[in-house]
């Protein structure tokens, strides 16, 4: 009985070691019976300054554990280390996932990826696939000029293919901070004219963010803007709108395009430029983001008045700013820190 039990154990943890030590991303099944139950839903995560692996990280434990989707969330990594470290901007391992995937949400800037991993980016918005875009989605790529990529048409400056994917996928390239960046927050307000789409139900008319607002000049006629942003002349809810020339202009803050892929086929993109890892503390926030999944993913008619966006583990999001490699070394992230009942310590 004794050797039998030892046996058992050994087998156990050869079972579970491995595969939580050898995953360089992070997979949370869906609780049965929910919405998205045989969908999957993938986050792309890659960017400095906002903690996307935080606050995509959370979103994918509500999408699993509320609403039964199978959600897998990628990370840049340090191929040295195996640690999550954002500045690293050509790794991202484990995008093969997207060949399987109902929804990309891609939350990355300035990425230059091997083409056998861009190639499953591009695969996935060429079968005109859904895509939701966070903040800085709109520049996810950049290519150095010396470049011999097939996809370097995918870059935010591109002439060949005007704005790259930014500008052709979710409606816009990087322009400019509007708000200053990190001195003013943003207050966004409802477009009337949509206030009965069904991904607003449950939505508040207005919504604080502390990620300023950013420069949106070049959707087309038939995007759908669901919210405009306002810059406030601080960083708290209360602040007042600034007085300068700016106080009566409010840029495009959420909106859903129509794209169509280089391939020719069309699909349907959701973009927002909110971002912050503090951001998603905002219920309203949280809700307008889970309904567009939702909304991407076919479900659009089952929405309900008030969607179930609360946090299935701690969420104690962290400021905006740039980390240097030392502080991501010292933090020791791994994938696996982001798993629930976890509790990561993200700087």
């Amino acid at each position: 009985m004794k050797t039998f039990s030892i046996f058992a154990l050994l087998v156990g943890l050869l079972s579970i070691a491995p595969c939580e030590a050898a995953d360089p991303f992070l997979t949370i099944e869906g609780q049965a019976g929910g919405l998205g139950t045989g969908q999957h839903i993938v986050f792309v995560t890659g960017e400095e300054y906002y903690r996307s692996e935080h606050g995509m990280s959370m979103f994918a434990q509500l999408m699993a554990r509320h609403h039964g989707f199978r959600c897998t969330v990628l990370f840049a990594i340090d191929p040295a280390s195996g640690l999550i470290n954002p500045n690293r901007n050509n790794n991202i391992p484990g995008l093969s996932a997207l060949d399987s995937a109902d929804l990309m949400v891609i939350f990355a800037r300035f990425r230059e990826l091997p083409d056998a991993d861009m190639k499953h980016i591009v695969d996935y918005v060429n079968a005109g696939k859904p895509v939701l875009g966070i903040r800085n989605a709109t520049h996810a790529f950049r290519y150095s000029p010396q470049s011999t990529s097939l996809y370097k048409s995918w870059d935010w400056q591109s002439k060949e293919w005007p704005g790259g994917f930014g500008q052709q996928i979710l409606g816009d390239t990087w322009i400019a901070h509007y708000g200053k960046f990190q001195q003013e927050a943003t207050l966004a307000h409802v477009n009337v004219t949509q206030r009965n789409h069904p991904v607003l139900r449950g939505v508040a008319d207005t919504i604080f963010c502390h990620t300023d607002v950013n420069s949106v000049e070049r959707l087309g006629a038939n995007d759908v803007v669901l919210f405009n942003a306002q810059v406030l002349s601080g960083l708290k809810p209360n602040d007042p709108p600034v007085t300068d020339n700016r106080k009566d202009t409010r840029m495009p803050f959420a909106w859903f395009k129509t794209y169509t892929a280089p391939s020719g086929k069309q699909g349907r993109s959701f973009t927002t430029t909110a971002g912050a890892s503090l951001d998603w503390q905002s219920e309203d926030l949280r809700r307008l983001m889970v309904n567009v999944m939702l909304s991407l993913t076919g479900h659009e008619k089952e929405i309900l008045p008030k969607t179930n966006v609360s946090f299935v583990d701690d969420y104690n999001p962290k400021p905006t700013g740039a980390i240097s490699d030392a502080v991501w070394a010292a933090a020791k992230l791994t994938p696996a820190s982001f798993a629930i009942t976890t509790k990561p310590t993200v700087p």
